[in-house]
């Protein structure tokens, strides 16, 4: 009997990446509109800046530019985001890192999907932002009542995408076959509805409620709300938007401009006021409409160790209590202002960031020092004699206020409500049916791993002395 050949997780990943982005692309025009800009930011970033491009190249980053998306879901219960951690797996995506957007005041807690190994990343970093709504946050007893029946009697997942999940499980991965038909069985989760599985009536309280709460349970699926390329260049994006007919929101989230960039900023056109239908007392369909889809754009930078993270959250609380970013740009010369003036505070040279231990970098072997006899223990004098180099690790995660930022100026400051702040991990992780990767401890043994290598093939020269 011939062996069946598995498809790749990373083929699969890649697979349903560009499907979903197809999809995006006709059911928001203006996704495609800013593909292209985004393209044609990257091409004059990369002209202008050779040691960019260079490093890029030589840590087999360049390519992934381009391949690059983060899209975002919600999902309603336990059992979707279980389901939903099954289906991701068949794509080699892992949770990684806990968000609690109450604190933001958005009834949600997250973690991310994404590929973790550098060859994974490398050949498709595809991540999804997945928030699980917190029902318990609805202060309404009745109106919580209601939305988990709504909930409980819907399917997100085909029967097909079920089997060919559990199938992957049980074979250890899909062949071609089962392989094109899961990215296009999964896709149908992810599709949008224009048929509310809701009355308008009880589409209305969960809007009061929250916008949010609306947007998770009054459809068939959690259609994708957005997703999002990867620029190397945001302000120049941000920029050219009103020129090629999309509005930007009033200001990128994140840190301020820097010539070394620190984590993740991302900025978005608005939401669009899409047409839908609810269902009548009749039977009948009634014409209404609803806002949650939108185009967003990120420029990564360093991952920052718990260190940097702590300046990192001080600066920015210190500038929202200076001025607090307004939904309508009101303030946004005033919020800009102040964060470039309180960040400042933090290095904006990679020797300075990484000596004071603010982020985390890999190591490798120079040209010199692979040509050379090196030796020693000591991975500074390494540095210092030339033999040994260093580059940031990409952050790959989000930035949970940030994410907030985006909804809010999206959806209008009375978006962000009151909600008791209650990061519950243990909750989360029970219903992910799996824990979550810490973000800062995968970072750090990325980067001493490099560190080990340096280091031994110094003591292979010290050894053949």
């Amino acid at each position: 009997m011939k062996e069946r050949i598995h498809t790749s997780a990373d083929d699969i990943r890649s697979a349903f990446s560009a499907s979903m982005s197809a999809m995006y692309r006709d059911e928001v025009p203006a996704y495609g509109t800013l593909m292209a800009l985004v393209a044609r930011v990257n091409e004059e970033t990369l002209a202008a800046d050779p040691h960019l491009q260079a490093r890029l190249e030589a840590t087999d980053s360049l390519e992934r530019i381009s391949e690059e998306r983060h899209g975002a879901i919600r999902l309603g219960t336990p059992a979707e985001l279980s389901m939903m951690r099954r289906v991701f797996d068949v794509m080699g995506m892992y949770p990684v890192g806990y968000y609690d957007l109450s604190t933001a005041g958005v009834p949600v807690h997250s973690t991310a999907f994404r590929p973790v190994g550098d060859a994974a990343l490398k050949r498709n970093p595809f991540r999804v932002f997945t928030s699980l709504l917190r029902l318990d946050l609805i202060a309404d007893e009745a109106l919580r009542a209601q939305a988990s029946e709504v909930l409980a009697g819907r399917r997100i997942f085909t029967d097909r995408a079920v089997e060919l999940v559990e199938k992957a499980e049980k074979d250890g991965g899909l062949d071609a076959v089962d392989a094109e038909a899961f990215v296009g069985e999964v896709l149908e989760t992810f599709r949008w509805h224009d048929r509310a599985i809701v009355s308008a009536d009880l589409y209305k309280r969960l809007h009061d409620a929250h916008r949010l709460i609306a947007d998770v349970v009054s459809f068939k699926g959690p259609h994708i709300n957005h997703l999002t390329p990867r620029t190397l260049d945001i302000d120049k994006v941000q920029a050219r938007m009103p020129g090629a007919g999309i509005a930007p929101k009033a200001v990128v989230e994140g840190p301020p401009t820097r010539k070394c960039p620190i984590l993740l900023r991302q900025t978005s056109f608005k939401a669009l006021e899409e047409p839908v239908s609810f269902i009548g007392e009749g039977g009948e369909w009634k014409a209404g409409s609803h806002t949650a889809r939108f185009g967003e754009i990120e420029q990564r930078g360093i991952a920052l160790t718990p260190k940097g993270r702590a300046l990192y959250d001080k600066l920015l609380n210190d500038t929202r209590a200076i001025a607090r970013p307004a939904a309508d740009g009101s303030n946004a010369a005033e919020y800009e202002a102040a964060l470039a003036s309180v960040f400042e505070a933090f290095p904006d040279d990679w020797n300075e960031i990484r000596k004071a231990g603010l982020g985390y970098f890999t190591y490798s072997l120079t040209e010199k020092g692979r040509a050379g006899r090196i030796a020693g223990d000591d991975i500074e004098a390494l540095i210092a004699a030339g033999h040994v180099q260093f580059d940031p690790i990409v952050y790959e995660d989000f930035l949970p206020v940030s994410a907030a930022g985006i909804f809010q100026s999206n959806l209008g400051d009375e978006a962000a409500q009151e909600f008791v702040a209650s990061p519950n991990q243990v909750m989360f992780e029970r219903d992910l049916g799996a824990g979550v990767l810490d973000e800062f401890a995968h970072y750090a043994g990325i980067e001493k791993a490099s560190i080990e290598v340096c280091l031994g093939a110094a003591g292979m020269a010290d050894a053949a002395e």
